[in-house]
């Protein structure tokens, strides 16, 4: 199987279900933004991840495929994906995960700076794409709302995963001081 197909040449893509859409509509920004959440993770797993958290970011790399999957696929056509699409013990997972995580690290006191080891920065950054894939998702009115939820609770997973990786592998979170005006 050759890797280009030159179908999208003229900058037209195919969602999953058959529908050909432009490749800056919404639902592709959005796909290929979890798509982009996806390579930050693996970025944050190659420098230096404490091996603990390791399986945590190939988990969430997996769900993140499916993630893209379901929003890249015509809304009527979802039924046709042949996986377990996300549901709500991911989410429950993800916050008894946050929790048990936060029980290892010092309470926040102050806003920290997107900062620290390697591969914490790399998961603050990845909190951001996050963020922004749930903002492109939510124009996307045929979406299940579960969705919506399951990439909040993400970002304030990986904000939570990065402040650990910094911590496990010995930096310090640097805080935020504002300039008195």
């Amino acid at each position: 199987m050759k890797i280009y197909t030159r179908t999208g040449d003229a900058g037209e893509t195919g969602l999953f279900g058959g529908l050909r859409v432009r490749k800056n509509d919404t639902r592709v920004e959005a796909y290929g933004t979890i798509d982009e959440l996806n390579a930050c993770l693996g970025l944050a797993a190659s420098q230096g991840l404490p091996q603990m958290l390791v399986p945590t970011l190939l988990e969430l790399q997996a769900q993140l495929f499916v993630l893209g999957a379901e929003v890249a696929c015509v809304p009527d056509k979802v039924d046709r994906l042949k996986m377990a699409l996300i549901e709500q013990p991911h989410i429950e997972d993800m916050e008894r995960a946050i929790d048990e995580h936060e029980a290892q690290l010092p309470p926040l006191t102050t806003f920290i700076l997107p900062s620290g080891s390697p591969a914490g920065a790399a998961l603050h950054l990845a909190r951001t794409v996050a963020r922004r894939a749930e903002r492109l998702c939510l124009g996307l009115d045929d979406l299940r709302p579960l969705l919506f939820v399951y990439l909040n609770r993400l970002s304030d997973y990986l904000f939570v995963l990065a402040r650990r990786a910094n911590q496990l592998s010995g930096h310090f979170e640097t805080p935020w001081v504002g300039r008195q005006a």
